[in-house]
């Protein structure tokens, strides 16, 4: 499951030749000593120029190793967060807060829609590596001080937000001037939501584009089974509020299958028409295409963080989410490894956009989320949903439970942001 980078065979070198005089001296000492080291330094010459430095390689005494060991201890390590086990911990977290947050939608509270364990908290990710950075709401806030955060994609993405603003919100010494700028209700609300932390400036905003790109009515003579086009080339209008955030985080695969798409009629426009022939993967690609574009012209490369969070897990057992599919049953963490699904799709193509997007030199990151949570069956609101939700309503198994599995995602960003040293006062102006 673990995306390797593509791999080039190296370009064949061309080494320049090599030629040397003879030098006479009347003194055989002092001939042989400088014959040795000119044997030493040409042979170092040679040993350089037909393979990468490596200052280990050469010499690993005095000076090189100084040097070598100086680097070893100021480079900062880097570490794969992706991948390793779920560990009971009953201190876990250390400043977690509750269901009390007053910026969680009822669906994810799931305490208070009845869910009688509370186990699904007690569980600390462990890298297979390395440690995770214990998260540090008064350092994060500090760091982000005077900038914006966006959150971008769809209803999952949100989980993610809430989760943040309730983390942020352990670091705030009066909650009460935390505020949604519009002055909107957080729930029950469509659109998008930028909540304001007035100790730091600090905007964090949510934006619902489930598919990034516009959702439009099909042209004029479009075929019948055509109910709206998703247009690829076109990122949706709210792009527009995105420019000159120091952090976005996009969710851009969730909506990307049949069942959103094709299925409800909703095919996919390039240009002035519709094209019925594509598929979802291609149409995937293309709009991935778009928002490529947008970040190489519309973001400064030596301020905005670009983070794409992979796919998030569903976990429907015996049915679809609508054939009575479940997941009330499950207290704790998959332990059987043979039953994770396979990479989805969709992260592979995010993972090659980011790939591009690097070697333009824009600050992108993969936060890939799916392993991990793909062991969390335990951690949806189920059959916990918000008061008011009929019995006969599917179970909520693709959503998360909060405090839950997010908060893990936002450690991860968390710790990605440390490894890149972000600090807001340190951009370029």
């Amino acid at each position: 499951m673990d995306l390797q980078p593509s791999h080039h065979l190296p370009k064949t070198q061309h080494f320049p030749s090599l030629s040397f005089s003879p030098v006479i001296f009347k003194n055989r000492p002092t001939s042989l000593a400088i014959f040795s080291l000119s044997l030493l330094l040409s042979c170092i010459i040679f040993f350089t120029i037909t393979r990468p430095f490596q200052p280990s390689s050469l010499l690993d005494i005095g000076l090189f190793s100084q040097i070598l060991t100086k680097h070893q201890n100021s480079a900062p390590k880097v570490c794969d967060y992706s991948y390793g086990s779920w560990v009971r911990d009953e201190s876990y977290p250390l400043h977690k807060y509750t269901e009390k947050c007053p910026f969680l939608d009822p669906g994810f509270r799931c305490q208070q829609s009845g869910r009688p364990d509370t186990g699904y908290q007690k569980w600390r990710w462990q890298p297979r590596a390395c440690n995770l950075p214990r998260f540090n709401a008064t350092d994060f806030l500090d760091r982000a001080r005077d900038g914006r955060i966006v959150f971008a994609g769809d209803s999952i993405v949100r989980n993610q937000w809430e989760s943040l603003l309730c983390m942020l919100a352990q670091g705030v010494s009066n909650q009460s001037t935390i505020y949604e700028e519009h002055g909107s209700p957080i729930t029950k609300h469509k659109g998008y939501l930028s909540m304001h932390f007035e100790e730091y400036n600090l905007t964090v905003e949510y934006y619902r584009v489930p598919f990034l790109v516009i959702i439009d009515r099909p042209p004029k003579d479009s075929p019948k089974e055509v109910r709206g086009a998703i247009r690829v080339d076109r990122l949706h209008w709210y792009s527009a509020k995105w420019v000159g955030a120091d952090i976005l985080l996009f969710s851009p695969g969730h909506w990307w299958n049949e069942d959103k798409t094709l299925k409800m009629g909703n095919y996919f426009q390039e240009g002035g028409a519709v094209n019925t022939t594509i598929d979802v993967k291609e149409a995937f690609g293309k709009s991935l295409i778009t928002l490529m574009s947008w970040v190489l012209q519309s973001l400064k490369p030596e301020q905005s963080y670009i983070f794409f969070r992979s796919y998030s897990p569903v976990h429907y057992r015996n049915g679809t989410w609508d054939e009575g599919g479940h997941c009330h049953t499950f207290v704790s963490p998959e332990m059987d490894l043979t039953k994770l699904e396979s990479e989805p799709l969709n992260n592979l193509q995010i993972s090659e956009m980011i790939k591009k997007m690097e070697d333009a030199q824009i600050k992108a990151q993969f936060i890939n989320i799916t392993y991990l949570t793909e062991l969390r069956k335990d951690g949806h609101p189920s059959i916990h949903r918000e008061p008011g939700t009929p019995e006969t309503a599917p179970q909520d198994c693709s959503h998360w439970c909060l405090p839950g599995v997010p908060d893990t995602w936002n450690e991860l960003l968390y710790a990605h942001l440390l490894s890149k040293q972000y600090r807001t006062r340190l951009k370029t102006k």
